[in-house]
Formats: structure tokens, C-alpha cells, sequence
């Protein structure tokens, strides 16, 4: 069996606001060029005229997306400054009135707001997408099925979006529960192979319901651009490091289950209905309820959970030059996730007499504080 080459890439989605007042801004079109002419396609507008895109070339280990991804931050964060402006990335903006924004009028855009009407125009939310190299078709469906189990993982450790337009919502990840009123979201249905997984697709494309593949919006589906693995679960992270984090250990995590196939193993696959349960509690706890091991039958505490899979990934980590960022999952965990440090710096505010709108804008003010990475000593 030969061995996939487990490329990586990364996509990250941005919200821009006032750099003054920390209210939503529109990208104007300027902007838009201006980073392209620095770094070219790497950068997109989005859907909303609020948001930006960003997505690493083709990374052979997470040090290239390392240097891509930094690169790509700091290009917007410069280019946003020349215009008042400065990005964030998080799952929500804490203030936003999502029934205030505009589309951008591009016929993709136009079809996305017809097909999904008042769904769509809520989507005011950013996530992170991670794409592993996986070249056989089959082996890409089988992986899918056994990485299922760890996306409520990887949600809760990423939530970052525990405000929505001024209210603490009392989850740690907002956003999912905004995504998942499209159709063709949530975990990947099971299929026994790459024909069953195109016998769907196709059917859907033959009845006229979608034009291809890239409108399933799974938390987990094979790419319909690349011969990749794409994880889609993620909240979009403030901090440059915790991206990393968790696309290293994507990225690991998919070659550990690889090697267990060419050893003629296999994680254990559960049902969808079970998987939901810990989908749910990363929603709403992010990291400080733990998960349920379906093995141990019992909830534990994620950082139990974070140092056993560690260790369940670290030959691999080493193997794809990625261990300090696998192992940079304990520091998330330790640290707080940023759903715990937003709640964290609104509460700080308002003990220091302000009001919601204020502890929201110190809120704001913190992430773009995060979103540019500190420079090399």
C-alpha cells in the first residue's frame, strides 16, 4: 500500500471591522485588489462583503503552512489597516446584526442567496477548513469514516463564537447551530466506498439540486477540487497558533488511521446518533464538560482526552514534523479555548464598569489583538 503524501492546506474565514469602533465594516473592492496583487488568489471575498478568505497554497508539512498562513495574516491585517479597517477571526462577531449585511452581488453569490433565503442571510459566522493529501479515492471515504469521531474533538476545541448580536449565548460554538440550518451539513453520512459516496453526489447533481460536489457542506468530505480529506467542523481560531494546532493534528490523526488500515485495522466506527451527543456538548461546553468516551462508557475531562490522543498520534506527529504543534493541543486546553477568554475579558470590562456594548467592543479589540501572529525574536 503506498504511502498518501498527506499534503496540507488551510482556509481560514475573516470578519473586518471599524479599527475605531470595532463595528462591522464592509471589504471595499480596493482592499480586495490590493491584497491580491500582493499574494494573488490566495485571498477571496466571501459571500458577505464583511468577510475575506484566505487559503494556504498546497503545504508539503505545517512548517510551509506555517510561513503561508503567517504571511497570509499579516497581508490582510496590513492591507485592512490602509483602510481603517482591521480583521478578526472568530466564529461570531460578539456584536453583529447579521439582518444588517450585504452580499456581494457575484452570480455564485446570487444563487446561494436564492437557493437558501432567510437561512443564508444569518450566516454571518467563520470557520476553518483543513484539506490532508489523500490521492485514492477509496482510502479517502474509508479515512472519512473513522475521522468522524474525532470532529466533536475538534470543535470543542476550537469554539470561539460564544456571543451573537450583543448576548452571551451560553454555548462555546454559536456558529454550528447557524451553519447547520443549511442543507447537507453536519457529520458525513457512512459510505462503503468512493462509488457509493459519487452514486449520492450524482444523484443529487442529476436531479438538479446542486451543480457539484462543493455544495455538501459536511463537517468532513472528501474535496470536490482536490483529491483531499477537508474537516470543515472548525470555528475560525483568533490565534495563528491554534490553527496550526489543530491542522497538525488533523493531519496526524489521518495518517495514524491510514497506518492502522495498512495493518489491516481500523478505529472503531460509531453511529452518527452517538457521535451527536459529543457534537452537542462541544457546542455548548467547548472543553469544560469534557466528552463521552464510547469505549469507557463515561464522560471524561478534555484534557484527559487531549493528552491520550497525543500520545495515540505521536508517532505520526513525528513522522510528518509535527509534533510541537500536536502537542500544542495541551496548551489550548490549559490556556482556555476562545470561547472562555472572550467570556473572560466581557466579564473583565464590566467589572471595570462598563456596560454589554462596551465588554463586547473590548471583546472585539481583543481578537484583532490576537489575529496578527508576533513576529520572530
Amino acid at each position: 500500500m503506498t504511502e498518501p503524501d498527506f499534503t496540507i492546506g488551510i482556509e481560514e474565514e475573516y470578519l473586518l471591522v471599524d479599527a475605531e469602533t470595532c463595528d462591522l465594516a464592509e471589504a471595499p473592492e480596493a482592499m480586495i485588489t490590493a491584497c491580491k496583487e500582493r499574494v494573488g488568489d490566495r485571498v477571496s471575498p466571501e459571500f458577505l462583503r464583511c468577510q475575506i478568505e484566505v487559503g494556504t497554497r498546497v503545504c508539503a508539512d505545517i512548517g510551509e503552512a506555517r510561513a503561508e498562513l503567517t504571511t497570509l495574516r499579516r497581508t490582510v491585517a496590513d492591507v485592512a489597516a490602509e483602510h481603517g479597517l482591521a480583521p478578526i477571526a472568530a466564529g461570531c462577531h460578539p456584536t453583529a446584526d447579521w439582518s444588517e449585511q450585504t452580499h456581494r452581488d457575484r452570480k455564485r453569490y446570487n444563487e446561494l442567496r436564492r437557493d437558501l433565503a432567510a437561512v443564508g442571510e444569518r450566516m454571518l459566522i467563520c470557520g476553518m477548513h483543513v484539506h490532508v493529501g489523500i490521492d485514492d479515492d477509496d482510502t479517502r471515504i474509508d479515512l472519512m469514516n473513522q475521522v468522524s469521531y474525532f470532529l466533536p474533538h475538534l470543535l470543542a476545541l476550537s469554539a470561539s463564537s460564544p456571543f451573537w448580536q450583543g448576548r452571551d449565548t451560553g454555548l462555546a460554538s454559536y456558529r454550528l447551530g447557524i451553519f447547520d440550518n443549511l442543507p447537507r451539513t453536519g457529520l458525513p453520512p457512512r459510505f462503503d466506498g468512493w462509488a457509493s459516496y459519487r452514486r449520492y453526489v450524482d444523484t443529487l447533481i442529476g436531479a438538479g439540486l446542486i451543480e457539484d460536489g462543493s455544495k455538501i457542506w459536511w463537517d468532513l468530505r472528501p474535496s470536490d477540487s482536490y483529491p483531499t480529506l477537508e474537516t470543515r467542523i472548525c470555528d475560525a481560531c483568533p490565534e495563528v497558533e491554534h490553527t496550526l494546532s489543530l491542522a497538525a493534528t488533523i493531519q496526524a490523526t489521518t495518517r495514524f488511521l491510514w497506518r492502522l488500515k495498512k495493518q489491516n485495522r481500523r478505529w472503531r466506527v460509531y453511529d452518527n446518533a452517538l457521535l451527536n451527543e459529543n457534537r452537542w456538548r462541544a457546542r455548548r461546553y467547548g472543553t469544560a464538560e469534557g466528552l463521552v468516551d464510547f469505549g469507557a462508557g463515561e464522560v471524561v475531562a478534555m484534557a484527559r482526552l487531549v493528552d491520550e490522543w497525543v500520545a495515540l498520534i505521536a508517532e505520526d506527529a513525528e513522522a510528518l514534523g509535527c509534533r510541537a504543534e500536536v502537542e500544542g493541543l495541551r496548551d489550548i486546553v490549559a490556556g482556555g479555548i476562545s470561547a472562555e477568554r472572550q467570556r473572560a475579558v466581557h466579564a473583565e470590562a464590566c467589572e471595570g464598569g462598563s456596560d454589554d456594548a462596551a465588554g463586547c467592543r473590548a471583546v472585539t479589540r481583543d481578537l484583532a489583538r490576537r489575529f496578527v501572529p508576533a513576529a520572530p525574536h
